[in-house]
């Protein structure tokens, strides 16, 4: 196999990726060689005149050949960006995604007109990608997350590592509420969740991509509302006098969740749209 320049590899990349009806062929390719090569995408075009040996284009190839089979960009590179900060990812965790800033930055905006330090509270935490970022922005805050996967649990404490916030973040294995015990009851101020809420028919209709993510953390029951429930009826009791809960929503299910919220006794429940207009965070207060 002759050198080949990095000006012919993204082109050639770019076509398989564009026969695979990958819809940004170009971009995914610049950003898997640009990775691998531990560059800037920048740099493929300033040194577009370098060549890669044998192994370089194999490897590359590999990856390219991944991505052409649907593999998400983020699990062939390993990473992801999210609220500006870089988290590790693998295929045992959802792939942190832009919508979910907007719970971010909801959670930022009700710690400010609360009393702190606050304790959090992160059900279903995959990557951490929620938890740590709360923890960074939430100065002095605990954070405690929990997730059913032992796996997602180590690529979350990585992260944590990885951001110098394991002082900060606490970690549990268990489902939903189980690893906490009383000591937390009446304490928790932002209960926060993006938990799984795809209904169980509708999995095998997502794009591709997706279903190189856990199911676990996708499968929100026969009508995607079932962690909803679970958590609010249990989570109740662990709610401080000034606690809010927030959750991320799929698109249509805002007015559903808020609905349930009601019916277990919850009157102050705001609803947020995302920035293409899609109800996507809930907000729920103990107290007005």
């Amino acid at each position: 196999m002759n050198p080949l320049s990095i000006h012919k590899a993204i082109i050639e990349a770019t076509q398989i990726l564009k026969q695979a009806n990958i819809q940004t062929p170009r971009l995914d390719a610049e950003v898997i060689l640009a990775h691998q090569l531990n560059w800037k995408r920048l740099d493929l075009i300033t040194r577009s005149n370098e060549t890669l040996d044998r192994e370089q284009q194999d490897t590359f190839y590999k990856k390219i050949n991944q991505r052409a089979q649907g593999v998400p960009v983020q699990y062939i590179t390993g990473l992801q960006e999210f609220m500006g900060l870089d988290f590790n990812v693998s295929p045992d965790v959802l792939i942190p995604r832009p919508d979910t800033e907007i719970l971010i930055e909801a959670a930022i905006e009700e710690a400010n007109s609360m009393k702190s330090p606050l304790t959090i509270v992160d059900i279903g935490t995959g990557s951490g990608a929620i938890a740590l970022s709360l923890a960074h922005f939430i100065k002095g805050s605990k954070v405690h997350t929990i997730d059913i996967s032992p796996r997602a649990l180590e690529v979350a404490k990585g992260n944590a590592v990885k951001l110098s916030l394991q002082d900060n973040v606490s970690f549990f294995l268990g489902d939903v509420f189980s690893p906490l015990g009383e000591e937390f009851y009446g304490k928790v101020d932002l209960l926060v969740s993006n938990p799984p809420y795809i209904p169980k028919d509708d999995i095998l209709k997502l794009q591709r991509e997706v279903g190189y993510e856990p199911e676990l953390a996708l499968d929100g029951g026969l009508d995607g509302l079932d962690f909803y429930r679970r958590i609010i009826k249990e989570g109740q009791k662990f709610l401080s006098s000034q606690g809010r809960i927030l959750f991320e929503v799929g698109h249509d299910q805002a007015q559903m969740v808020e609905n349930i919220l009601r019916e277990y006794g919850f009157k102050y429940v705001i609803i947020k749209k995302d920035l293409s207009g899609i109800e996507r965070v809930v907000i729920a207060k103990v107290n007005s």
